[in-house]
Protein backbone atom coordinates (compact mmCIF):
# COMPACT_ATOMS: atom_id res chain seq x y z
CA UNK A 1 0.00 0.00 0.00
CA UNK A 2 3.00 2.65 1.16
CA UNK A 3 4.98 0.94 -1.87
CA UNK A 4 2.08 1.32 -4.49
CA UNK A 5 2.02 5.36 -2.87
CA UNK A 6 5.25 6.01 -3.12
CA UNK A 7 5.35 4.42 -6.79
CA UNK A 8 3.09 7.81 -7.90
CA UNK A 9 -0.56 6.13 -6.96
CA UNK A 10 -2.64 9.13 -5.40
CA UNK A 11 -4.41 8.04 -1.80
CA UNK A 12 -7.88 7.45 -3.24
CA UNK A 13 -6.53 5.46 -5.59
CA UNK A 14 -4.52 2.99 -3.17
CA UNK A 15 -7.43 3.17 -0.65
CA UNK A 16 -9.65 1.73 -3.24
CA UNK A 17 -7.53 -0.89 -4.42
CA UNK A 18 -6.59 -2.38 -0.84
CA UNK A 19 -9.82 -1.99 0.29
CA UNK A 20 -9.19 0.82 2.99
CA UNK A 21 -10.61 4.46 4.00
CA UNK A 22 -8.49 7.47 2.87
CA UNK A 23 -7.56 7.95 6.57
CA UNK A 24 -6.33 4.53 6.69
CA UNK A 25 -3.93 4.77 4.05
CA UNK A 26 -3.07 8.58 4.79
CA UNK A 27 -1.81 7.42 8.57
CA UNK A 28 0.41 4.60 7.15
CA UNK A 29 1.92 6.76 4.54
CA UNK A 30 2.70 9.16 7.46
CA UNK A 31 4.84 6.74 9.54
CA UNK A 32 6.61 5.77 6.84
CA UNK A 33 7.78 9.50 5.57
CA UNK A 34 11.54 9.69 5.22
CA UNK A 35 12.34 6.05 6.14
CA UNK A 36 12.97 2.86 4.43
CA UNK A 37 9.77 0.50 4.58
CA UNK A 38 12.13 -2.52 5.93
CA UNK A 39 12.26 -0.03 8.83
CA UNK A 40 9.46 1.37 9.84
CA UNK A 41 7.32 0.09 12.35
CA UNK A 42 4.33 -1.56 11.45
CA UNK A 43 2.71 -2.48 14.21
CA UNK A 44 -0.67 -1.79 15.27
CA UNK A 45 -0.73 1.55 17.91
CA UNK A 46 -3.92 2.72 20.05
CA UNK A 47 -5.86 4.83 18.87
CA UNK A 48 -5.28 8.82 20.30
CA UNK A 49 -1.93 10.63 20.86
CA UNK A 50 -0.20 8.62 22.25
CA UNK A 51 -0.05 4.46 22.97
CA UNK A 52 0.72 5.22 26.88
CA UNK A 53 0.18 8.75 29.27
CA UNK A 54 2.69 11.26 28.77
CA UNK A 55 4.04 11.10 32.20
CA UNK A 56 4.61 7.43 32.32
CA UNK A 57 8.28 5.84 33.02
CA UNK A 58 9.88 4.19 30.34
CA UNK A 59 9.56 0.47 30.75
CA UNK A 60 13.23 0.29 31.29
CA UNK A 61 13.65 2.45 34.10
CA UNK A 62 10.95 0.45 36.13
CA UNK A 63 12.83 -2.52 35.47
CA UNK A 64 16.05 -1.10 37.01
CA UNK A 65 14.19 0.34 39.44
CA UNK A 66 13.02 -3.43 40.51
CA UNK A 67 16.70 -4.69 39.99
CA UNK A 68 18.23 -2.09 42.44
CA UNK A 69 15.81 -3.08 44.71
CA UNK A 70 16.81 -6.68 45.36
CA UNK A 71 20.28 -5.33 45.05
CA UNK A 72 19.97 -2.95 48.10
CA UNK A 73 17.94 -5.53 49.88
CA UNK A 74 20.66 -8.22 49.68
CA UNK A 75 23.53 -6.04 49.75
CA UNK A 76 23.11 -2.93 51.24
CA UNK A 77 25.26 -1.84 54.39
CA UNK A 78 22.80 0.08 55.78
CA UNK A 79 19.56 -2.34 55.30
CA UNK A 80 17.56 0.39 53.65
CA UNK A 81 15.86 -0.69 49.89
CA UNK A 82 12.66 1.64 50.28
CA UNK A 83 11.75 4.07 47.35
CA UNK A 84 14.38 6.78 48.99
CA UNK A 85 17.46 4.34 48.68
CA UNK A 86 16.70 3.57 45.25
CA UNK A 87 16.74 7.04 44.13
CA UNK A 88 19.72 7.42 46.19
CA UNK A 89 21.51 4.85 44.10
CA UNK A 90 19.85 5.99 41.02
CA UNK A 91 21.07 8.89 41.58
CA UNK A 92 24.48 7.92 42.51
CA UNK A 93 24.42 5.81 39.41
CA UNK A 94 23.85 8.87 36.78
CA UNK A 95 20.38 7.56 35.41
CA UNK A 96 18.07 10.48 33.59
CA UNK A 97 15.64 10.54 33.82
CA UNK A 98 15.35 10.13 37.95
CA UNK A 99 11.96 9.28 38.99
CA UNK A 100 10.63 11.19 42.03
CA UNK A 101 10.27 8.94 45.38
CA UNK A 102 6.46 8.89 45.36
CA UNK A 103 6.43 7.58 41.60
CA UNK A 104 9.31 5.33 42.62
CA UNK A 105 6.82 3.90 45.44
CA UNK A 106 4.06 3.43 43.01
CA UNK A 107 6.34 1.00 40.41
CA UNK A 108 6.98 -1.16 43.59
CA UNK A 109 3.52 -0.95 44.24
CA UNK A 110 2.13 -1.84 40.53
CA UNK A 111 4.93 -4.35 39.84
CA UNK A 112 4.07 -6.17 43.12
CA UNK A 113 7.23 -5.59 44.41
CA UNK A 114 6.57 -4.33 48.36
CA UNK A 115 6.93 -6.61 50.97
CA UNK A 116 2.71 -6.62 52.36
CA UNK A 117 0.22 -9.04 50.77
CA UNK A 118 -1.47 -7.15 48.61
CA UNK A 119 -3.08 -8.31 45.18
CA UNK A 120 -1.10 -7.73 42.22
CA UNK A 121 -2.63 -7.45 38.94
CA UNK A 122 -0.28 -8.04 36.46
CA UNK A 123 -0.37 -7.73 32.59
CA UNK A 124 -1.77 -10.38 30.59
CA UNK A 125 0.54 -12.49 28.22
CA UNK A 126 0.57 -12.24 24.57
CA UNK A 127 -1.66 -13.59 22.31
CA UNK A 128 -0.94 -17.29 22.03
CA UNK A 129 1.98 -17.05 24.29
CA UNK A 130 1.78 -21.07 25.05
CA UNK A 131 3.38 -21.06 21.16
CA UNK A 132 6.91 -18.92 21.31
CA UNK A 133 6.21 -18.67 17.58
CA UNK A 134 2.67 -17.30 17.92
CA UNK A 135 3.49 -15.28 20.93
CA UNK A 136 6.37 -13.67 18.91
CA UNK A 137 4.04 -13.05 15.91
CA UNK A 138 5.65 -14.92 13.61
CA UNK A 139 2.76 -17.04 12.17
CA UNK A 140 -0.33 -17.37 12.74
CA UNK A 141 -3.04 -19.20 14.27
CA UNK A 142 -6.48 -20.29 13.58
CA UNK A 143 -8.84 -21.04 16.43
CA UNK A 144 -11.83 -23.05 15.77
CA UNK A 145 -14.57 -24.24 18.01
CA UNK A 146 -18.56 -25.32 17.51
CA UNK A 147 -21.54 -23.82 18.62
CA UNK A 148 -24.48 -26.09 19.86
CA UNK A 149 -28.01 -26.82 20.76
CA UNK A 150 -29.54 -24.35 18.34
CA UNK A 151 -33.06 -24.50 17.12
CA UNK A 152 -35.37 -22.71 14.12
CA UNK A 153 -38.77 -22.71 15.19
CA UNK A 154 -39.91 -25.54 13.55
CA UNK A 155 -37.41 -28.02 15.30
CA UNK A 156 -34.45 -27.50 12.49
CA UNK A 157 -31.10 -27.87 14.41
CA UNK A 158 -28.55 -25.90 13.99
CA UNK A 159 -24.77 -26.35 14.86
CA UNK A 160 -21.85 -23.77 13.96
CA UNK A 161 -18.80 -24.13 13.35
CA UNK A 162 -16.88 -21.02 14.00
CA UNK A 163 -13.28 -19.90 13.07
CA UNK A 164 -10.82 -16.76 13.85
CA UNK A 165 -7.25 -16.28 13.49
CA UNK A 166 -5.74 -14.98 16.82
CA UNK A 167 -3.82 -11.92 15.29
CA UNK A 168 -5.64 -11.01 12.01
CA UNK A 169 -8.79 -11.64 13.86
CA UNK A 170 -9.87 -13.46 10.04
CA UNK A 171 -13.42 -14.91 10.63
CA UNK A 172 -15.81 -17.62 9.10
CA UNK A 173 -18.32 -19.38 10.08
CA UNK A 174 -20.48 -22.48 8.55
CA UNK A 175 -23.83 -23.30 10.39
CA UNK A 176 -25.25 -26.58 9.47
CA UNK A 177 -27.98 -28.87 10.38
CA UNK A 178 -24.96 -31.18 11.77
CA UNK A 179 -21.18 -30.57 12.51
CA UNK A 180 -19.21 -33.86 11.23
CA UNK A 181 -15.48 -34.40 11.34
CA UNK A 182 -15.89 -34.68 7.26
CA UNK A 183 -17.72 -31.26 7.27
CA UNK A 184 -15.42 -29.29 9.20
CA UNK A 185 -12.20 -30.45 6.97
CA UNK A 186 -14.47 -29.61 4.42
CA UNK A 187 -15.39 -26.07 5.78
CA UNK A 188 -11.56 -25.49 6.93
CA UNK A 189 -10.09 -26.49 3.48
CA UNK A 190 -12.62 -23.89 1.83
CA UNK A 191 -11.38 -21.71 4.25
CA UNK A 192 -8.07 -22.19 3.62
CA UNK A 193 -7.90 -22.34 0.03
CA UNK A 194 -9.22 -18.64 -0.17
CA UNK A 195 -6.92 -16.94 2.69
CA UNK A 196 -4.38 -18.82 2.81
CA UNK A 197 -2.63 -21.73 5.73
CA UNK A 198 -1.89 -20.69 9.05
CA UNK A 199 1.33 -22.29 11.27
CA UNK A 200 -1.46 -24.05 13.89
CA UNK A 201 -5.00 -24.77 14.08
CA UNK A 202 -6.39 -24.69 17.64
CA UNK A 203 -9.40 -26.58 18.40
CA UNK A 204 -10.73 -28.31 21.84
CA UNK A 205 -10.64 -31.67 22.86
CA UNK A 206 -14.26 -32.20 21.11
CA UNK A 207 -13.99 -36.27 19.00
CA UNK A 208 -15.18 -34.34 15.88
CA UNK A 209 -11.53 -32.53 15.78
CA UNK A 210 -9.17 -34.84 18.03
CA UNK A 211 -10.55 -37.88 17.19
CA UNK A 212 -12.23 -40.92 19.22
CA UNK A 213 -11.43 -40.89 22.82
CA UNK A 214 -12.12 -44.58 23.78
CA UNK A 215 -8.82 -46.20 21.41
CA UNK A 216 -5.47 -45.08 22.08
CA UNK A 217 -2.62 -43.49 19.75
CA UNK A 218 -6.11 -42.26 17.37
CA UNK A 219 -5.66 -39.29 15.29
CA UNK A 220 -9.15 -38.44 13.70
CA UNK A 221 -9.67 -36.57 10.15
CA UNK A 222 -9.19 -33.53 11.12
CA UNK A 223 -5.73 -33.89 12.86
CA UNK A 224 -4.47 -36.00 9.59
CA UNK A 225 -5.98 -33.58 7.19
CA UNK A 226 -4.01 -30.36 9.45
CA UNK A 227 -0.71 -32.45 9.67
CA UNK A 228 -0.67 -33.27 5.61
CA UNK A 229 -0.83 -29.41 4.62
CA UNK A 230 1.80 -28.77 7.45
CA UNK A 231 -0.22 -27.23 10.07
CA UNK A 232 0.21 -28.15 13.55
CA UNK A 233 -3.03 -29.05 15.16
CA UNK A 234 -3.25 -27.71 18.56
CA UNK A 235 -5.96 -29.23 21.33
CA UNK A 236 -6.74 -26.77 24.53
CA UNK A 237 -6.97 -28.37 28.05
CA UNK A 238 -10.19 -29.37 29.29
CA UNK A 239 -12.60 -27.03 31.33
CA UNK A 240 -10.02 -24.53 30.85
CA UNK A 241 -10.43 -20.63 30.54
CA UNK A 242 -8.66 -18.15 28.53
CA UNK A 243 -7.28 -20.47 25.41
CA UNK A 244 -10.44 -19.94 23.87
CA UNK A 245 -10.57 -16.91 24.63
CA UNK A 246 -10.74 -15.61 21.02
CA UNK A 247 -13.56 -18.21 19.49
CA UNK A 248 -15.23 -18.01 22.71
CA UNK A 249 -15.91 -14.08 21.97
CA UNK A 250 -16.10 -14.76 18.40
CA UNK A 251 -18.94 -17.28 18.86
CA UNK A 252 -21.19 -14.92 21.31
CA UNK A 253 -20.94 -12.02 19.41
CA UNK A 254 -22.45 -14.37 16.20
CA UNK A 255 -25.29 -15.55 18.59
CA UNK A 256 -25.61 -11.56 19.72
CA UNK A 257 -25.56 -10.18 15.77
CA UNK A 258 -26.92 -13.25 14.03
CA UNK A 259 -28.93 -15.59 15.88
CA UNK A 260 -30.92 -13.86 18.19
CA UNK A 261 -31.09 -10.40 16.34
CA UNK A 262 -33.10 -11.93 13.70
CA UNK A 263 -36.26 -14.77 13.23
CA UNK A 264 -35.13 -17.26 10.66
CA UNK A 265 -37.52 -19.98 9.02
CA UNK A 266 -35.00 -22.03 7.48
CA UNK A 267 -31.25 -23.06 7.67
CA UNK A 268 -31.18 -20.90 4.17
CA UNK A 269 -32.15 -17.66 5.93
CA UNK A 270 -29.93 -18.30 8.47
CA UNK A 271 -27.16 -19.18 6.30
CA UNK A 272 -27.23 -16.05 3.88
CA UNK A 273 -27.22 -13.89 7.27
CA UNK A 274 -24.70 -15.33 8.54
CA UNK A 275 -22.72 -14.54 5.70
CA UNK A 276 -23.28 -11.03 5.64
CA UNK A 277 -22.08 -10.78 8.92
CA UNK A 278 -18.73 -13.01 8.29
CA UNK A 279 -18.22 -9.98 5.48
CA UNK A 280 -18.64 -7.60 7.26
CA UNK A 281 -16.27 -8.61 10.34
CA UNK A 282 -13.88 -9.22 7.56
CA UNK A 283 -14.27 -5.53 6.28
CA UNK A 284 -13.88 -3.85 9.96
CA UNK A 285 -11.17 -6.73 10.24
CA UNK A 286 -9.32 -5.68 6.70
CA UNK A 287 -6.28 -3.69 8.44
CA UNK A 288 -5.75 -6.09 11.31
CA UNK A 289 -5.63 -9.20 8.61
CA UNK A 290 -3.03 -6.53 6.39
CA UNK A 291 -0.34 -6.94 8.98
CA UNK A 292 -1.28 -9.99 10.75
CA UNK A 293 1.55 -12.56 10.31
CA UNK A 294 1.79 -13.92 6.50
CA UNK A 295 -0.30 -17.02 5.69
CA UNK A 296 1.37 -19.92 3.25
CA UNK A 297 -0.25 -20.46 0.11
CA UNK A 298 -2.29 -23.42 -0.45
CA UNK A 299 -0.36 -26.57 -1.96
CA UNK A 300 -2.21 -26.77 -5.61
CA UNK A 301 -0.80 -30.48 -5.92
CA UNK A 302 -2.58 -31.30 -2.44
CA UNK A 303 -4.67 -34.39 -2.36
CA UNK A 304 -6.30 -35.35 0.51
CA UNK A 305 -5.11 -38.98 1.26
CA UNK A 306 -6.10 -39.84 4.62
CA UNK A 307 -4.04 -43.13 4.83
CA UNK A 308 -0.42 -41.97 4.53
CA UNK A 309 1.67 -42.29 7.82
CA UNK A 310 1.04 -38.39 9.67
CA UNK A 311 3.93 -36.44 9.86
CA UNK A 312 4.63 -33.41 12.03
CA UNK A 313 4.06 -32.16 15.14
CA UNK A 314 1.07 -32.08 17.39
CA UNK A 315 0.30 -29.84 20.30
CA UNK A 316 -1.32 -30.73 23.60
CA UNK A 317 -2.00 -28.44 26.30
CA UNK A 318 -2.63 -30.37 29.45
CA UNK A 319 -2.67 -29.44 33.28
CA UNK A 320 -0.87 -32.24 35.30
CA UNK A 321 -2.46 -34.11 38.14
CA UNK A 322 -1.45 -34.32 41.90
CA UNK A 323 1.14 -36.72 40.85
CA UNK A 324 2.64 -34.47 38.44
CA UNK A 325 1.06 -36.65 35.53
CA UNK A 326 -0.50 -35.95 32.37
CA UNK A 327 -3.13 -38.34 30.17
CA UNK A 328 -2.99 -38.03 26.49
CA UNK A 329 -3.38 -39.89 23.55
CA UNK A 330 -4.72 -42.81 25.84
CA UNK A 331 -1.64 -43.10 27.87
CA UNK A 332 -0.28 -41.51 31.34
CA UNK A 333 3.29 -39.78 31.71
CA UNK A 334 4.45 -39.13 34.41
CA UNK A 335 6.29 -35.82 33.72
CA UNK A 336 7.32 -33.94 37.04
CA UNK A 337 6.15 -34.89 40.40
CA UNK A 338 6.88 -30.87 41.92
CA UNK A 339 5.14 -29.44 38.75
CA UNK A 340 1.52 -30.72 40.17
CA UNK A 341 -1.11 -29.09 38.65
CA UNK A 342 0.33 -26.91 36.59
CA UNK A 343 0.17 -26.00 32.56
CA UNK A 344 2.36 -27.72 29.78
CA UNK A 345 2.84 -28.13 26.36
CA UNK A 346 2.98 -31.05 25.13
CA UNK A 347 4.85 -31.53 21.56
CA UNK A 348 4.92 -34.90 20.16
CA UNK A 349 7.39 -35.01 17.17
CA UNK A 350 6.04 -37.85 15.25
CA UNK A 351 9.15 -37.60 13.11
CA UNK A 352 11.56 -37.50 15.51
CA UNK A 353 9.56 -39.83 17.61
CA UNK A 354 9.65 -37.96 20.43
CA UNK A 355 7.31 -36.19 23.25
CA UNK A 356 8.24 -33.63 25.18
CA UNK A 357 6.96 -31.95 27.88
CA UNK A 358 7.41 -28.29 28.85
CA UNK A 359 6.49 -25.92 31.31
CA UNK A 360 4.02 -23.19 31.19
CA UNK A 361 3.41 -19.91 33.41
CA UNK A 362 1.30 -17.06 32.40
CA UNK A 363 3.13 -14.93 35.14
CA UNK A 364 6.49 -16.09 32.86
CA UNK A 365 5.51 -16.70 29.29
CA UNK A 366 8.70 -16.74 27.77
CA UNK A 367 10.49 -19.23 30.62
CA UNK A 368 8.87 -22.37 29.21
CA UNK A 369 11.81 -24.87 30.31
CA UNK A 370 12.09 -28.72 29.28
CA UNK A 371 10.15 -30.91 32.25
CA UNK A 372 10.53 -34.34 30.54
CA UNK A 373 10.73 -36.27 27.26
CA UNK A 374 9.98 -39.64 26.38
CA UNK A 375 9.87 -41.69 23.35
CA UNK A 376 6.78 -42.18 21.58
CA UNK A 377 5.89 -43.44 18.28
CA UNK A 378 2.53 -43.51 16.86
CA UNK A 379 1.08 -47.30 15.65
CA UNK A 380 1.19 -47.47 11.80
CA UNK A 381 -2.74 -48.32 11.45
CA UNK A 382 -4.84 -47.78 9.02
CA UNK A 383 -7.47 -44.92 9.25
CA UNK A 384 -11.48 -46.16 9.69
CA UNK A 385 -13.96 -43.57 9.76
Amino acid sequence: MVAAVRRGRSLRSAARTFGLGYTTVHRWVSRAEGRRLDRVDWSNRPSGASGKPANRVAGEIEDEVLRLRQQLRQTSDLGEYGDVAIQRELSRKKCSPIPSVRTIGRILERRGALDGNRRVRRPAPPCGWYLPEVAAGKVEADSVDIVEGLVIKGGIDVEILNAISLHGGLTASWPRSAITARVSVTALLEHWRQFGLPGYAQFDNDTRFQGAHHYPDNLGRVSRVCLSLHVTPVFTPPRETGFQAAIESYNGRWQAKVWRRFHFDSLKSLQDQSTRFVAATRARAAERVLFAPPRRPFPSSWQQDLQTPPKGQIVFLRRTNDHGQVRLLGHTFRVDSLWVHRLVRSEVDLESKTLRFFALRRREPTAQPLLAQFPYQLPLKPFQD
